[in-house]
């Protein structure tokens, strides 16, 4: 029972971690329009997404056995709370990364500019590494201010369909593995077919995301860059999106069982 518990708070644990990381990928855009290099800002965010992929990694494999555990000694009741509070860490981690865009944004900043002196990413670490890098990181460190942003957010001429969109989208992100992995307990015969199930599910938030919401704050960040749309603007962005991102996380516990039962319905289309 030990066992079991350690590896329900690992995966928390690594839940977070990926929904932290994924979180301040949104504030990359804002480091690129302070520094006008938005290419490099990207660049850059791709040696940190390596951690949320490790992460994602070693969660997948614990979550599959916790899961066969509880289907081997028959004790299925506690799996739909172990589903919901990883879902919970999907919150718990965005919420993070949004405490957190501020100190970010600072450090991106501060490792843009320093890698263009540097040359290179391992001069770039090493430095970030030293004494001096440690002392500019801490220097960077910024207490979010809920009431100052709040007074300056503003909705404006942002498409809100976008927004919409980038609720349900992480919704669906969230919640699309558990939710077949849940239909493979529900419907043990066919769990292989119900678990694969996840990629047609991520793949039509995926298609949704590459159509809908990527251009959509892409285009705003460009128009930001060429002085069309005020830089404000991208920061408004950035917080809506974290705030659509919460949102869908929190949406995600009230559909989780709506979409197990779907995944269910769909396995046995499929099976016969």
């Amino acid at each position: 029972m030990q066992v079991f518990s350690e590896r329900v708070l690992a995966i928390f644990f690594l839940t977070t971690v990926i929904h932290t990381v994924d979180t301040l990928s949104y504030s990359v855009r804002i480091a690129g329009i302070r520094t006008k290099r938005l290419a490099l800002a990207l660049s850059l965010f791709n040696i940190i997404v390596l951690v949320s992929r490790t992460a994602n990694m070693i969660q997948a494999p614990l979550l599959g056995s916790v899961v066969d555990r509880a289907i081997n000694t028959h004790d299925l009741a506690p799996l739909p709370w172990i589903f919901r509070f990883i879902i919970l860490a999907a919150t718990v981690g965005s919420l993070l990364g949004a405490a957190l865009i501020p100190t970010f944004v600072n450090v991106f900043v501060r490792a843009i500019r320093h890698l263009e002196t540097a040359g290179s990413v391992p001069r770039l670490l090493y430095h970030g590494l030293s004494r001096q890098g440690m002392r500019a990181v801490r220097a960077s460190v910024t207490v979010p201010h809920v009431a100052q942003t709040k007074s300056h957010l503003e909705i404006g001429n942002l498409p809100r369909l976008f927004l919409i969109l980038n609720v349900f989208i992480t919704a669906v992100y969230t919640i699309g593995v558990l939710a077949s992995i849940y239909g493979g307990v529900l419907l043990p015969a066919y769990r292989l077919t119900a678990s694969q199930l996840s990629g047609l599910i991520n793949g039509g938030a995926t298609i949704l995301y590459a159509l809908m919401v990527d251009p959509q704050a892409a285009l705003i960040t460009d128009q930001a860059l060429q002085n069309l749309r005020p830089a404000r603007q991208v920061s408004n962005m950035v917080v809506f999106l974290v705030l659509g991102k919460v949102t869908g996380t929190l949406l995600g516990q009230l559909l989780f069982l709506p979409a197990a039962r779907l995944v269910v319905a769909a396995t046995r289309l499929l099976a016969h």
